[in-house]
């Protein structure tokens, strides 16, 4: 019987540390292979034999074994044990006290990983998967890690507000803006990365136990201010927490300033680091560090050390067909829409009980309800632009739904090289060939298109995250158009972001859709949604 001459032994080195041996016939491609392998080193025997010697770990077990190696009983026996003992097995007995809602099964896992870390790693799932509820309910599983200062995008600062009061018990949260200090009160600290060098003589002397980093590619520039100021900060906090779904863009050498301060040991010295995965060269004038070299030996050095990261198919047993996620947007109107919305209750006060109020044909309340959306999404345009533009960070593409022409011919205007678009204005027969160019084209990342135009009949499985800007009037329309997606050859499930300007008419209709959604009616009977029932009922919310 021919026995596989590539081999992988469990050996104990004099100090007692356990090494994984590996024998195999001199091959070029299987020595590329194990050089991308960390902290490996070469061993010529007496009699001329030649081996390496790696670090015990399971990754390193599994990769032998993809690349054809035969692994001894007790590699075997290893892999088993490790896997039995891993935070999937342990992080659904994993109770967290006062926590708000319920964690799916990879976010305990998630939980368990940053509990087992002390509070020092980076969470690299891949957007949509909860980076933030995991962190938050980290956070309430150590009540007695406070204060915490949670630095993120701009656009980001209400949906960890609202993520915080979803999940976490009662927190007591500090929204940061200006960069005029106040009085810091708050056990959670939200501040942007923009303003952060104002308000950082403040924030040392609040003295944060927990310092977590959202988007945390952000602080990749050693020469920009924010990263200084980061970095500063970063090194009297006791746990140091990064997120990202893309915390590297472009280039390796973009990850080692938060790898670097969650683990300072990790490779502190950052020329060996740029040199060893980054190509660096001299090219006459200075370093030049963009490129990339011995990228499996750093993703293995990084998932066997501090970070963890899952995709969207690595937990599709764990996730339903579609998650829904709500996105609180701030306004840059809010004056204007204030106006408008005292105008609009104005109105209802007058004519409440009169017929005309009541119905959905009345001109006046639909002119009114109208205005009223908008102004909320154009207060919310700039804002939601920015969102979209971190989640085209992740690589993904995005189907975005949206009503008025202004929204639509905006995000044209703005993403105009990587984005298509149906709505009114495009021909019928012309519009399969825009459906495949977005299904086809890598190069093309955005499908734009108006919720009556495009919410039927197209299939867009290309991308399994979708965006609605504007709300319909029924659930019905809003499960048509992100049906688009989640169709018949999509590979992951489907999640829908409702990107809403905060404390606004657009709230208000959010919330009665659900209420819709949920009616007996609707489930049993197959009944929709009438728009006269939603208008009246959003005319009563606002007495």
């Amino acid at each position: 019987m021919k026995t596989n001459l590539k081999k992988a032994s469990l050996i104990v080195s004099k100090s007692g540390g356990k090494l994984i041996k590996v024998q195999f016939p001199l091959e070029i491609s299987t020595i590329q292979k194990i050089k991308s392998l960390p902290d490996r080193k070469l061993y010529t025997g007496g009699d001329s034999s030649r081996y390496w010697i790696v670090p015990l770990s399971l990754n390193t077990v599994e990769f032998l074994e993809k690349i054809g190696f035969e692994i001894c009983s007790k590699l075997v026996s290893f892999k088993a044990n490790y896997k039995n003992s891993k935070p999937n097995s342990v992080a659904t007995t994993l109770e967290i006290k006062g926590l708000s809602n319920t964690l799916f099964e990879y976010q305990k896992i998630g939980v368990k990983f940053l509990d087992d870390k002390k509070g020092r790693a980076l969470i690299a799932d891949e957007m949509g998967l909860g980076k933030t509820v995991q962190t938050l309910a980290w956070l309430q599983l150590h009540p007695e890690h406070r204060p915490v200062v949670i630095v993120v995008p701009a656009s980001l600062k209400l949906n960890w507000e609202r993520e915080a009061l979803k999940w976490m018990d009662k927190p007591s949260i500090q929204i940061l803006s200006g960069k005029k200090p106040e009085l810091l009160l708050g056990d959670l600290i939200i501040i942007n990365y923009d303003i952060l060098p104002a308000w950082i003589p403040a924030l040392m002397a609040y003295r944060p136990s927990v310092l977590i980093a959202d988007e945390v590619h952000y602080i990749k520039n050693n020469a920009a201010k924010r990263t200084k100021t980061f970095k500063k900060l970063a090194k009297i906090c006791p746990h140091l927490i990064g997120l990202s779904g893309t915390p590297i863009e472009n280039r390796p050498v973009e990850i080692y300033n938060i790898v670097n301060l969650i683990d300072p040991n990790f490779m502190p010295n950052f020329m060996k680091f740029v040199h060893k995965f980054c190509g660096a060269r001299h090219n006459g004038f200075g370093w030049d560090y963009s490129g990339a070299t011995n990228t499996q030996e750093l993703h293995n050095k990084l998932t066997s050390s501090i970070m963890l990261r899952r995709l969207k198919k690595d937990v599709l047993k764990d996730l339903p067909p579609k998650l829904s996620s709500f996105v609180p947007i701030a306004l840059d109107n809010r004056a204007e829409y204030f106006e408008a919305e005292q105008n609009f209750i104005k109105y209802i006060k007058e004519t409440k009980g009169a017929e005309k109020a009541k119905k959905a044909a009345s001109a006046q309340a639909l002119t009114e309800v109208s205005l009223l959306k908008q102004l909320a999404v154009a207060g919310a345009l700039k804002n939601s632009i920015e969102w979209i533009k971190e989640f085209l960070e992740s690589g993904e593409k995005l189907i975005i739904f949206a009503t008025h022409k202004f929204v639509i011919e905006a995000l044209m205007l703005e993403f105009n090289n990587i984005a298509v678009k149906i709505d009114g204005s495009v021909a019928t027969n012309k519009r399969q060939a825009i459906v495949d160019r977005f299904q086809a084209d890598s190069k093309v990342k955005l499908f734009v298109g108006n919720i009556k135009a495009a919410g039927v009949g197209l299939t867009l499985t290309a991308a399994s995250n979708v965006v609605f800007l504007e709300l319909p009037w029924t659930p019905s329309q809003v499960d048509q158009a992100s049906d688009r997606a989640h169709r018949i050859g999509q590979l992951n499930a489907v999640t829908i972001w409702f990107l809403l300007p905060v404390n606004t008419i657009m709230e208000k209709i959010a919330k009665l859709l659900d209420k819709k959604r949920k009616t007996v009616d609707q489930v049993l009977n197959g009944k929709t949604t009438e728009e006269a029932s939603l208008l009246s009922e959003l005319m009563d919310s606002y007495i």
